[in-house]
Formats: C-alpha cells, sequence, structure tokens
C-alpha cells in the first residue's frame, strides 16, 4: 500500500470513527499525519505533533478494504489543489507531499489548531513538508523517511571505473595488465579495485596536433 493509501484509508477510518457521513478535510488531515509518523508522533520541521494528543489511536489500524464514503466539498477541492502542485512540480503520480502542501492556506479546523499551536505559516509548512522524502511502498505504520544523498565510493570495480570514463570494461582491464592504471586485490580474494583518484591517470590532453575522434 503506497502511502497516499495508507493516508485515506486512516482519514476514512477516522470519518468512520467519529460517525461522520463525508470525510472532512480534517480527517484527511489526520490521514496524512498518520501515514508519515513513527510511533505516533510526526516530525515536520521544528514541530512535533502527539497524534495522541488529537485522539489519534495511531496503533489501530484502518478496516481492510476501507468502506466507500463520499468526500466533502472542501476534501475534493483539497485533492483538486494537490494535484495542481503535483503538475506544477511536473509529477504525475499524487503522493502524501502534495496534499499536505494543499493545506498550507488552510486556517479552520485541524490545520488552523495547529497554526496556532506551534506558530506555522503558509510558507513555515511547504518547507518542511519540503524535507520530507517518500518511498513508495510505504509500511502500514507509515515511516517517514528522509532522502539521503548518494554517496560515491572512493574504491570502484572495473566495470564501475570503466562506466565513470566511458569506456568498455575489457579496455580497462587492459589498463590494469599493463599496470597504466594502479589496481589492488582484495585480501585472499580475486575481486580487483580501483581507487576513483587514479583513474585521471589514464587521460592524457589532447594536442593541438592531434585529431578528435
Amino acid at each position: 500500500m503506497i502511502e497516499l493509501e495508507v493516508a485515506t484509508a486512516f482519514a476514512i477510518f477516522a470519518a468512520k470513527q467519529s460517525a461522520s457521513q463525508e470525510v472532512s478535510p480534517d480527517h484527511l488531515l489526520l490521514g496524512c499525519l498518520r501515514a508519515i509518523s513513527r510511533f505516533g508522533v510526526v516530525t515536520l520541521g521544528a514541530w512535533s505533533v502527539d497524534l495522541e494528543a488529537l485522539g489519534v489511536d495511531w496503533v489501530r489500524q484502518p478496516d481492510s478494504p476501507p468502506p466507500k464514503v463520499a468526500y466533502s466539498q472542501e476534501s475534493v477541492e483539497l485533492f483538486d489543489r494537490a494535484a495542481g502542485i503535483s503538475n506544477s512540480m511536473g509529477q504525475s503520480k499524487l503522493n502524501v507531499s502534495h496534499l499536505l502542501a494543499a493545506f498550507a492556506n488552510e486556517e479552520g479546523g485541524l490545520m488552523g489548531t495547529l497554526k496556532r499551536m506551534h506558530g506555522i505559516t503558509s510558507a513555515s509548512w511547504r518547507a518542511a513538508i519540503a524535507q520530507i522524502g517518500w518511498n513508495e511502498s510505504s509500511p502500514a505504520e507509515g515511516v517517514r523517511l528522509t532522502a539521503e544523498p548518494k554517496v560515491l565510493r572512493e574504491y570502484l570495480t572495473p566495470d564501475e571505473a570503466a562506466e565513470a570514463l566511458g569506456i568498455h570494461v575489457q579496455t580497462m582491464r587492459a589498463y590494469i595488465r599493463s599496470e597504466r592504471l594502479p589496481a589492488f586485490r582484495l585480501a585472499g580474494e580475486r575481486a580487483i579495485r580501483i581507487l576513483r583518484s587514479d583513474l585521471a591517470r589514464v587521460l592524457e590532453p589532447l594536442g593541438g596536433d592531434r585529431k578528435e575522434t
């Protein structure tokens, strides 16, 4: 179940628990917060929101499949706004971050309460949402994940070194055999590694009398 489905399923569950005939913006917001919570606590920017303080039983799981209920007109407008945000970012797939961002200008209901409690502004809310990374396949708990930068490894395999230089791996192995490029063998193994910084050794400046091929 992807995160948006986690959020909407819990929104429907919250509506059912409150004996409401429609899913309101408050239910939607609770669903989104539940989807990105860890152990019932949501961390957004400098704020921490305790779902228990909002009356949410974060341990209890929604019914599966959720019952069919109607969305209020206000909720439909929030979905439309979220779709516009998604499209403006060149993303065709709607996710929880888009829906949370759609709440930025809301002043009433639960969103208004959170703004007053934590001194949240539209800009600070959107900035906090922008810092959230999302996993396409969220577990039932809806664990919030942060995007981590890709780390460049210092030692490369021959295939990785060849890809880095845009050459065939056999050419890379020929450089290693001719000792034109230093290489290392893992202790007790056949695996070869090349130091990333050594790749420049097989490059030479293109002289004025050379023709580029």
